[in-house]
């Protein structure tokens, strides 16, 4: 039986977050945001990895990782309402600690540094609707040919997480080794969530993640070697940044800063437009004519999440794909992403301990959700090259260059070179033609490179 005090707070929170009004309820949003937390904790034990290797302190960047996760996700789900969880962004922290540190010589403050000016040009775009334009921009077929390739991408990282598929230098990818205990158990925990799933059980992602956990640990199949770790080591890279680097005062001004603001700018650009269209396709929040609720106040709360992240000392902090787990699961409001959060935010706690939950166990809800994520693409109309070929482009490309950042680029480019060979390019295009001769330019300079 509820008390006052507890139906009180049901009421505050049905209110606050619309709950009735998009179909779910505070039980759903709870799992559901527990589903998104356990499919990208990964990060937890990855990012430290990678931004370690860049001379930062892997215990600091561990704290800084979780508190990131948890600010952005909190903030995306108060500001925002939408159950889009943040972290800092795959891709991006190695190209911060690999090319820019190690490749470019750049102490890692000032590449902080260069991460948060990159956000503070992110809000002054955001600020003067461009990001919003070009959300805006984007033809409906490109839109599903995203929501589509990100489901293919999610797929596949589930697939190679579970060694399901593997690496091979003569065909790139190739079947994985089936007997290994990683393999089989993430197939038994795509059976059991596929199971749960087609009788309609509620918070089958997560019940089949914490089965397929617990049956990896009775079977002996994890091992845990957690680093020593205290919750005050964030000190080694909180406010560490140097934005006199970044300006030119400690002698790295240039065309090298300049690239390394592009890359971060138009990656995360990217990437958060595509896990947005992505996202909100599958959770049903888009308007009827594709319009994204909220839209200003996602992308300010992304803007902000970033610089406050390189302050806490970590690299982009991004919308995680791995948030469509979520809305699988029944995640339709913010509630979801602040779940996520606080999630983080005691993770803060212990964070070496991410490391219970294997990738085999998470793996089965990646390879679902993608399959799910697949249904945009019927809205595609494969039978007419202005739609088919910019769409298949972003589908192929997003997958097969890991990055969702690429898809987008090849598919907008070669949506506007069409529309100019067919000579229907026009005013209302502009912000497509601009952004797409920007990723010529790119292609060209990474080529060059």
């Amino acid at each position: 039986m509820r008390s006052a005090g507890d139906t009180k707070a049901a009421g505050w929170l049905e209110r606050r977050f619309e709950l009735a009004e998009r179909g779910t309820d505070v039980r759903t949003e709870i799992a559901a945001g527990a589903t998104t937390f356990l499919t990208m904790a990964y990060i937890v034990l990855v990012n430290p990895a990678i931004l370690g290797q860049a001379g930062m302190p892997v215990a600091a960047v561990a704290a800084a990782t979780c508190f990131a996760a948890a600010f952005a996700s909190i903030l995306m789900g108060f500001v925002a309402n939408m159950p889009l969880a943040l972290a800092p962004g795959m891709g991006l922290n190695a190209y911060f600690s690999f090319t820019v540190v190690q490749g470019m010589g750049v102490p890692w403050p000032i590449a902080l540094g260069c991460v948060f000016v990159s956000g503070l040009c992110f809000l002054a775009l955001t600020l003067g609707g461009v990001r919003q334009a070009i959300v805006r921009a984007l033809p409906p077929h490109l839109l599903a040919a995203t929501a589509g390739g990100i489901g293919l991408f999610i797929g596949f990282i589930g697939l190679r997480n579970a060694g399901i598929v593997a690496s091979s230098p003569a065909t790139s990818v190739t079947l994985g080794n089936l007997h290994a205990p990683g393999a089989w158990l993430a197939i038994l925990g795509l059976l059991i969530i596929a199971g749960l799933s087609i009788w309609r059980i509620k918070g089958a992602i997560l019940i089949g993640i914490v089965a397929t956990t617990a049956l990896a640990w009775a079977l002996g199949d994890v091992t845990m070697t957690p680093a020593p770790y205290d919750l005050g080591a964030i000190g080694g890279t909180a406010f560490k940044l140097d934005l006199a680097g970044v300006l030119g005062f400690g002698g790295k001004a240039g065309l090298g800063v300049v690239e390394i603001l592009f890359v971060f700018l138009f990656v995360d650009l990217l990437d958060n437009i595509g896990t947005l269209v992505g996202v909100t396709r599958r959770a049903g929040l888009t308007g009827p004519d594709g319009e994204i609720p909220n839209l200003n106040r996602i992308l300010i709360a992304d803007s902000v999440a970033t610089m406050v992240g390189a302050v806490a000392g970590t690299s982009t902090v991004t919308s995680y794909v791995e948030s469509a787990a979520g809305v699988e699961a029944g995640g339709r409001t913010g509630l979801t992403a602040i779940v996520t959060g606080i999630l983080f935010l005691l993770t803060m706690f212990v964070a070496p301990y991410a490391q219970l939950v294997p990738l085999a166990a998470t793996a089965p809800a990646l390879i679902l959700v993608g399959a799910l994520m697949m249904s945009p693409l019927v809205d595609v109309d494969w039978h007419d090259p202005m739609a088919a070929i910019p769409a298949f482009l972003t589908v192929a490309m997003i997958p097969l260059t890991f990055s969702i950042a690429n898809g987008l680029a090849f598919g907008i480019t070669a949506h506007a070179a069409l529309r100019i060979i067919r000579g229907q390019a026009g005013k209302k295009d502009a912000a497509l033609l601009i952004l797409a001769g920007l990723f010529v330019v790119r292609f060209v300079w990474l080529s060059a490179g």
